[in-house]
């Protein structure tokens, strides 16, 4: 299969050629890999099991993990539900557009290979323009997973989807490199109070001042655990990894230590955030943002890993943010990355 690189070219999203290709592939049961504002989507038409299936074959992902439905309007996902409780208005007042998913009851109509037969499936209304355009022109909820294969380092620019993905899918929308840089906060709102089972672009902090109480997940697949018993993407399993062996520290000086044990043998690489001290000449130092402004940390975290693995080194060595605002889904993706 030659994947088709659609580059946009018209003012008006709603009349470029290559979005409204993309659109028609969509609706041909095809894969179309896309830009939300988190990261690469790999897309299919969520009523179409058949389609679906292709997504799960591309990736090489496991049945057992669901994948997210996004829609372009907030009627849209009020008609893939049940039930709408008021915990989803609210959530969907302050947040949607954005990087948020809800887990609420579907319709029958969401096909089962979407949810792994769960009762829930995840939606989502991206903020990305040419994400709703592209679903909007399509005219069907959109199943989508990240465009990389299962466990690997997430795709935040098309270069990275067709690194993983060139040859396995019909095509990749490409308008530039995503803006947040780590998946959407996975929530369910039916719950008493609110559990958030995936950290992500939208702060624990932001949901409790519009639902006050709300939990984080702590789910781990253990024996007592197993994976399809979980109820998110993204849980449990090694997720977001890099090639490259990672190593996560808590402070400079335990950088420091590790650096100068790990690169007597190996080829090291290290995500050094700026105003921390540049490492000996024998450890690649990528910059990785300000560890003030944790958003910039997230919008290069993935880009930087997979430059490191592009450049060969055996181990990778990143620090990990304070746990609070988008630090929680940084650390989330690195832990999980890490195992």
């Amino acid at each position: 299969m030659k994947t088709l690189r659609l580059r946009l070219t018209s003012a008006v999203l709603e009349a470029d050629p290559a979005l409204l290709e993309a659109a028609e592939i969509l609706r041909r049961g095809g894969l179309v890999a896309f830009p939300t504002e988190t990261v690469y989507g790999l897309g299919a038409n969520a009523l179409d099991a058949g389609a679906v299936e292709k997504i799960f074959a591309a990736k090489q992902r496991p049945r057992w993990d669901p994948v997210i439905v996004h829609v372009a309007e907030v009627d849209a996902a009020r008609e893939l539900t049940l039930t709408w409780p008021d915990a989803a208005e609210r959530l969907a007042a302050a947040f949607w557009p954005g990087p948020m998913t809800m887990l609420l009851p579907r319709v029958a109509k969401i096909v089962d290979v979407c949810t792994a037969g769960r009762e829930k499936a995840g939606l989502r209304l991206p903020s990305h323009p040419v994400a709703r355009a592209l679903i909007a022109a399509a005219g069907v909820p959109v199943a989508a997973p990240s465009a990389n294969r299962f466990g690997h380092t997430s795709p935040t620019t098309a270069e990275h989807v067709l690194a993983d993905l060139e040859g396995r899918i019909d095509a990749i929308l490409d308008a530039g490199p995503c803006d947040v840089g780590v998946e959407s906060t996975v929530i369910d709102p039916t719950l008493d109070p609110a559990v958030i089972y995936r950290p992500g672009g939208i702060t624990a902090e932001a949901i409790r001042r519009v639902l006050g109480d709300v939990v984080v997940a702590r789910r781990e697949v253990s024996e007592e655990i197993p994976p399809e018993a979980l109820e998110s993407p993204g849980l449990g399993i090694r997720h977001y990894a890099p090639r490259a062996r990672l190593i996560l520290v808590e402070s400079e000086g335990e950088l420091d230590r590790v650096l100068e044990r790990e690169m007597r043998q190996n080829r090291v690489g290290v995500l050094l955030p700026g105003g921390w001290a540049t490492p000996g000449r024998h450890a690649i130092a990528l910059p990785w943002g300000e560890w003030n402004d944790p958003e910039s940390l997230a919008r290069d975290l993935y880009r930087q890993l997979r430059e490191l693995d592009d450049r060969g080194v055996a181990v990778i060595v990143c620090p990990l943010p304070p746990a609070e605002g988008i630090g929680l889904a940084i650390r989330d993706r690195l832990r999980k990355a890490a195992k």
